[in-house]
């Protein structure tokens, strides 16, 4: 089976990436146009197109578990596709696991899939964190077109939960709680400091300053999608990440310690966005 880097010759690029489809032999619908995340697969064309604020259904669970639907809202495009030749279409599976490899090549998920069946095209789930967003994917195959078939792409773009924090509202939370979480954003599985999460230590850093006496626990905790000990490996490099920075910007390490607790420490539901995107946190806890 071919991946989409083998069939578009690495023409499927993101953010700020230039797209770059194959030839059309049909014109698109009027004011259509690719997801700037995601192109389209080789020769074929867009013959529905919306684009609006609304929420959309998907399916999650893990692979084997019933599909639990999640209505998730925020700036939604949907795209449906035709082939433009019968011989060039992928296979339903084909076309799945293409966009499975797309979205993971760049740190993104499979939060669910329905495999095809004889009178079924299936469907899978994907999400990834980009951009300062979390982006939900769809992706439905059509098996009963002739001569030609289609798919069906569902896109919703969430803007992810940010915290705007100062050096006095840090230490203030920690005098009167004794711990404070914090929503810095990473990467789908990834544990490197982001712009805004830079930001975030550098006010860490200067309420460190500014009571020389305070002593910190750093903690990662995630949702529960994905394998827990991953999680809590997850969990631990992103705390070991936040540590680090603050160390190197002039806090001695031996007033920190960074620990992991993947999903073990849920604040929330994991069962919902909301629930889940809560749990995905940095916790400072006063020593």
């Amino acid at each position: 089976m071919k991946t989409f880097s083998d069939l578009l010759q690495g023409c499927v690029l993101l953010g700020a990436l230039l797209v770059v489809a194959a030839p059309l032999q049909a014109a698109d619908a009027p004011k259509s146009k690719d997801h700037p995340l995601l192109t389209r697969y080789p020769d074929s064309r867009i013959t529905e197109y919306t684009k609006n604020y609304n929420a959309v259904e998907f399916k999650v669970g893990a692979k084997g578990s019933p599909a639990k639907p999640q209505s998730i809202e925020g700036d939604a495009t949907i795209i449906r596709y035709f082939y433009n030749k019968p011989d060039k279409q992928p296979s339903a599976l084909e076309l799945i696991r293409n966009y499975q490899n797309a979205i993971k090549s760049i740190g993104g998920e499979v939060v669910y899939e329905r495999l095809p069946r004889d009178s079924d095209g299936g469907e899978t789930t994907l999400k990834v964190t980009t951009g300062g967003k979390d982006v939900w994917v769809r992706v439905e195959p059509d098996i009963f077109g002739a001569p030609t078939q289609s798919y069906k792409l569902s896109i919703v773009e969430v803007a992810a939960m940010q915290q705007v924090v100062t050096a006095n509202k840090l230490l203030d939370e920690l005098n009167r709680n004794g711990y404070i979480a914090l929503y810095i954003n990473f990467d789908t599985g990834k544990a490197d400091l982001k712009a805004d999460g830079k930001a975030t230590v550098a006010e860490i850093a200067t309420m460190l300053k500014s009571a020389p006496a305070l002593k910190i626990a750093i903690e990662g905790h995630t949702d529960n999608v994905g394998q827990a000990a991953a999680n809590k490996t997850l969990s631990e490099k992103r705390a070991q990440s936040v540590m680090a920075a603050i160390v190197a910007s002039g806090i001695d390490a031996k007033r920190l310690s960074a620990a992991g607790f993947g999903q073990e420490k849920p604040v929330a539901d994991n069962r919902s966005e909301d629930g889940r995107a809560k749990n995905r946190r940095v916790e400072l806890v006063k020593k």
